[in-house]
């Protein structure tokens, strides 16, 4: 007798902070292809339709993004390359072949003026080329009318990679005193929460047919569940490391930071929302997924990290 017949996956952005977690997570979905630059490279259009074609995976999860904040204002068609563009080819590709697309965008498409959480339904006003680019492949994904599910999550941190996590970490270990913002406030979410989270969805769709998977189809809000401000994060870190002596944490206004000459109001160059809490509802009543607290996933990746 054999097994039931396992699905193929294509991983995009495999050596990721979320895409070398949703490598290991994905495992007993299916047959996982995960491909980091080097297998697919998003900025070249050809050659996603051609590895595409050549696999035609029942699901697509593409964790691969230009996610250079900053360098995004002065290079913002290279955001929209990889944000956007390589986005739409692969919703076109999965509409083509009837498969599922998984997405990942940011709480950056919002300004950042509400006074609460984000849900799935607000009036998105992006303030920099990044959050731009990442709104136009949400709609790009969406007007393909492809199965997909498009998970928006925030401050995403781990073991690998370049993060905050790690940047408070190595800065910590060379200063006496850091000034951090402490007037941005988000949820930190761990690159595990995200891709644990993303095959817990999955596995419940994967059972089902393509009609489900489009009646599941949209936005979904996945962050940490919590709040603070980057000079909270801050400090948690070092509450949870091991480092001999720990810097002074010094709370700061984003105008206070040190950034880049030119920008008085924002110094540095891509605008940040000053409120980057999303709502985690949809995601629960849909999926029955809650996401653990932003300091219990600290810890935990604090520990696999030390």
């Amino acid at each position: 007798m054999t097994g039931p017949e396992r699905k193929l996956i294509l991983l995009t952005g495999a050596n990721g902070q979320v895409g070398f977690e949703l490598a290991r997570c994905l495992q007993g979905l299916g047959r996982v292809v995960a491909l980091d630059r080097g297998g697919l490279d998003l900025a070249d259009s050809d050659q996603i339709r051609r590895v595409v074609r050549e696999l035609a995976p029942a699901l697509i999860v593409n964790a691969a993004a230009y996610t250079a904040v900053d360098s995004a204002e002065s290079d913002a068609a290279a955001a929209m390359r990889l944000n956007a563009h390589a986005p739409a080819l692969l919703a076109q590709e999965a509409k083509r072949l009837g498969a599922l697309l998984v997405h990942y965008s940011t709480d950056y498409v919002f300004d950042g003026t509400k006074d609460g959480p984000y849900d799935e339904g607000d009036v998105a006003n992006p303030l920099n080329a990044y959050g731009k680019s990442k709104l136009a492949g949400e709609q790009a994904i969406a007007a393909t009318g492809c199965a997909h599910l498009i998970f928006r999550t925030s401050w995403v941190y781990g073991a690998r990679g370049k993060n905050f996590l790690r940047t408070m970490l190595r800065l910590g270990a060379e200063r006496d005193e850091l000034s951090v913002v402490a007037d941005q406030i988000g949820a930190p979410t761990w690159s595990r929460t995200v891709a644990t989270l993303t095959a817990d969805a999955l596995s419940q769709l994967l059972i089902h047919d393509q009609d489900e998977w489009m009646r599941s189809s949209g936005i979904y809000h996945l962050s940490a569940s919590g709040a603070t401000s980057w000079c909270g994060f801050a400090q948690a870190i070092f509450d949870n490391s091991t480092l001999e002596k720990k810097p002074v944490v010094k709370a700061i206004p984003t105008a206070a930071y040190p950034g880049y000459p030119g920008y008085p109001e924002y110094p540095t160059p891509a605008a940040r929302p000053r409120n980057s809490r999303l709502s985690n509802q949809k995601l629960f009543t849909t999926f029955g997924l809650t996401a653990p607290d932003w300091r219990e996933a600290l810890r935990l990746c604090m520990t696999d990290l030390l």
